[in-house]
């Protein structure tokens, strides 16, 4: 069963915020891009397709690779920004896990922190399983769990500025959930049916401009974006101001952020 409410809540966080992801979680969200294309083993000739695309940043960076790009996702304003970027690709928008996609029609499938997004990621992985061929390969990026620094800092910056999460935010049914851990995905990953799989720890230093990477956040994006919402402006003060602080000893001379961080990069043969 599909936790619908929580799929529904994810949904809502992106709509109409395409502009607003790009210039914040966006450029965060593309640096493994190339490490996830060479996971699913994508290169010239080879068809894939590219699951939660968003503005369409592995999409573009498989055509590159002359790979054939079916790029996929589900809100409106992501898909105009991705039909932007790779223009070359087939866009289309749908929704794990259901892909209008036959089954092993693909060299491969890939999804760039999407599984953290669906309200039953083992689903959502299944469909992805169910539409590449034999002998190709999913490859897959969530964030970890206990956060790096820079997923922190939007807690810190909350907690800082007194004001309570709320405790009605949308989860993930315990049932449906899975350690975010490199051992944690890698039984999702073999309780999907994938073999050969490949788990490994992606770290790097995100850089960024303050206010850049406060965008995200304030247009409502993610469940952070959805917190600063629900706070009357002078809350939303406190936590811009507690933000200013707390990012400041990660701040480079010239100013910009250099906020530390990973992510877990997985990859499976479908047999």
């Amino acid at each position: 069963m599909i936790d619908t409410d929580f799929d529904a809540h994810e949904r809502s966080r992106w709509a109409g915020r395409a502009e607003a992801y790009e210039r914040s979680f966006g450029r965060l969200c593309a640096y493994p891009a190339e490490a996830l294309l060479d996971s699913a083993a994508v290169r010239a000739g080879r068809r894939v397709v590219d699951v939660g695309t968003g503005p369409g940043t592995v999409a573009a960076a498989a055509l590159a690779r002359g790979a054939e790009v079916v790029a996929v996702d589900a809100e409106a304003t992501m898909l105009d920004a991705a039909r932007r970027n790779a223009p070359a690709a087939q866009i289309r928008q749908a929704v794990l896990p259901h892909l209008p996609f036959p089954a092993g029609g693909f060299d491969a499938a890939v999804a760039n922190f999407v599984l953290n997004h669906v309200g039953d990621p083992a689903a959502g992985l299944a469909e992805l399983r169910r539409v590449v061929r034999p002998g190709g390969r999913v490859a897959v990026t969530i964030w970890p769990s206990p956060h790096p620094p820079l997923q922190r800092l939007w807690g810190e910056a909350v907690a800082a500025a007194g004001v309570a999460t709320p405790a009605d935010l949308p989860r993930l049914a315990p049932e449906r959930d899975f350690p975010r851990t490199e051992a944690g995905l890698t039984g999702l990953l073999t309780a999907a049916g994938l073999t050969d799989v490949r788990c490994a720890t992606v770290a790097w230093e995100h850089r960024t401009d303050p206010e850049n990477w406060w965008a995200g956040p304030a247009a409502g994006i993610g469940s952070i974006g959805l917190v600063m919402w629900r706070q009357p402006a002078a809350a939303r003060e406190r936590i811009r101001q507690e933000y200013d602080r707390l990012s400041a000893r990660y701040r480079d001379a010239d100013g910009a952020l250099a906020l530390p961080t990973a992510a877990l990069l997985a990859s499976g043969r479908v047999d």
